[in-house]
């Protein structure tokens, strides 16, 4: 895939680790998350193949990046935003690895500047549209209100939000996102066009098959309707991020588990033929 001059194949996705929960409202320990996400990946007690039979781990499909050091508000955004910047410029798709789900309004406003009309399919307990949490505006409670005002994104999407209160219902409407409530879910999002961004955070899932969450919200999706979620979306993903595991909470390590077979998944999907990046700066 992704032959380039010379026939010379690089890699189409790349895996950049975000450990940074500077803005999480409740409990630290998503930063640790990138390492343990990695550690299950490509544990002996599985493999690198998704379920529609993309191998992974031949060295030409998928490179790590490593971690940026993020360090703390607008600057430790700024560094996010740079670090997917030059992912960006070497044609290579970026799929995130958090940390709190605060670090995804940098990534996808850097997406979002090379993609222009934007999907984002949010899957989360939460809708995050907070103007501001706890005095903070980069919290992990705001990201998406922080994106919609950008203006970048076409169209958001969440599916499985089942804690939305008034005020954010607000905002949803002030920004005109689609909610899906968990309670109205029917296997499958309707309508989506490429290019996609996915950001999925973790607490979509019941707790029961995610414990090392900081929010426990009851009722969510079963990791096999995750899979299948992310299996239906089309061809055109060009960005991702998965966030707010956090293996203080989960000693067994299945949280980061589920976080890795999530991540194959998605990665499949990105690898799927889809639109290009621009030139930085450009739309």
């Amino acid at each position: 895939m992704n032959q380039k001059g010379g026939g010379v194949r690089r890699p189409a996705v790349a895996l950049l680790g975000a450990p940074f929960d500077a803005n999480s409202s409740y409990l630290r320990g998503a930063a640790e998350a990138p390492a343990a996400i990695r550690a299950a990946l490509y544990s002996e007690a599985t493999n690198l193949w998704s379920e529609n039979g993309t191998d992974l781990g031949d060295g030409l499909l998928l490179s790590d990046a490593g971690d940026v050091a993020a360090g703390a508000g607008e600057d430790g955004f700024a560094r996010i935003g740079e670090a997917v910047a030059g992912l960006l410029d070497r044609g290579l798709r970026p799929l995130v690895l958090g940390g709190d789900h605060a670090v995804s309004y940098p990534v996808i406003r850097e997406v979002a500047a090379r993609h222009e009309g934007l999907t984002v399919i949010d899957f989360d307990a939460h809708p995050d549209l907070y103007d501001e949490y706890q005095g903070n505006r980069l919290s992990h409670a705001c990201p998406f209100a922080r994106v919609m005002e950008t203006g970048l994104v076409r169209r958001l999407v969440q599916a499985g939000i089942r804690t939305m209160n008034g005020q954010q219902r607000k905002q949803a409407a002030r920004f005109g996102v689609e909610i899906i409530p968990m309670k109205e879910w029917r296997g499958a999002i309707p309508g989506v066009k490429p290019p996609l961004y996915i950001s999925f955070d973790l607490d979509v899932l019941d707790p029961a098959f995610v414990p090392g969450i900081s929010h426990w919200e009851p009722g969510g999706f079963s990791v096999r309707e995750a899979v299948d979620a992310i299996q239906c979306l089309p061809a055109g993903v060009v960005g991702a991020d998965i966030v707010e595991c956090n293996p203080r909470r989960d000693p067994s390590g299945v949280t980061a588990a589920v976080a890795a077979k999530l991540l194959k998944e998605i990665a499949a999907r990105m690898l799927e033929t889809g639109a290009r990046a621009a030139p930085r700066g450009r739309r």
